[in-house]
């Protein structure tokens, strides 16, 4: 029990040192040798930490290299990598409350200003930035901080990779006047006050943005099948094997 307590011991120092700085991201952790005489413990004792420490996903050891530290924020985003449809998802269950509560706190003005963006996506003016706008204003309508971060946070997640990107634009810049029509549903709900046309429309808005992310996902696999084929054509077909006479 001794011999434990000590080298957790070691692993909390050895962290802490992280921590502040003196070992950064990507830097190599001193060897077994130095970290004992610096801890004063014996190599076993120094090996069980950094064991230790390589299951915390702090450090990472490279057979022959040595012990490296790792970028644990970049550890934890790879961990949490989120892709388009569950940020839809979440935007949908989210924006739907949203909606709902901002059917019985928006004010004249605030619809005012999302009419106008109905009217700059009807005539092509910045459509991805009004898109942006319609969302934010309908957050802030409900006056609730909350809300408005966990939209704010979600568009955010929307520029997070490459691949949300990709997907997002695949499907946003080809169905405007649908995205306009759907936008216009979820005004005239707020208008009305109506919290549950409200958050059926802005439900509909995004069930139809997860269809066709589906479909764009689909169109990408049956494009890569064909590739693979072409490739295969090429590589077994006889006319290419046997020159023509």
């Amino acid at each position: 029990m001794a011999n434990r307590r000590m080298f957790w011991q070691i692993v909390d120092k050895i962290e802490a040192s992280i921590n502040a700085g003196e070992y950064p991201a990507g830097s190599r952790l001193p060897p077994e040798r130095e970290l004992a005489e610096s801890f004063q413990v014996s190599r076993p004792t120094v090996r069980e930490a950094i064991i230790a420490l390589e299951a915390r996903e702090k450090v990472e050891v490279k057979t022959g290299s040595g012990v490296y530290v790792l970028d644990t924020a970049n550890t934890t985003l790879a961990k949490n990598k989120v892709n388009a449809f569950e940020v839809t998802q979440a935007r949908a269950l989210i924006e739907g409350e949203v909606a709902a509560l901002s059917a019985t706190t928006i004010t004249e003005p605030e619809l005012a200003d999302l009419h106008q963006t109905l009217v700059d996506m009807e005539n092509g003016k910045d459509i991805p930035e009004a898109d942006k706008k319609f969302h934010n204003i309908i957050a802030s309508s409900t006056r609730n901080a909350a809300m408005i971060a966990s939209v704010q946070n979600l568009w955010a997640l929307r520029s997070s990779s490459q691949e949300i990107i990709r997907d997002y634009d695949s499907v946003c810049s080809k169905s405007n006047s649908q995205t306009i029509a759907e936008h216009r549903a979820i005004y005239q709900a707020l208008k009305s006050g109506d919290a549950t046309k409200a958050r059926h429309a802005m439900h509909g808005h995004f069930n139809r943005l997860i269809n066709k992310l589906f479909d764009a996902e689909e169109t990408r696999a049956l494009e890569e099948i064909k590739r693979k084929n072409s490739e295969k054509r090429g590589l077994y077909s006889i006319e290419n094997l046997v020159p023509r006479v």
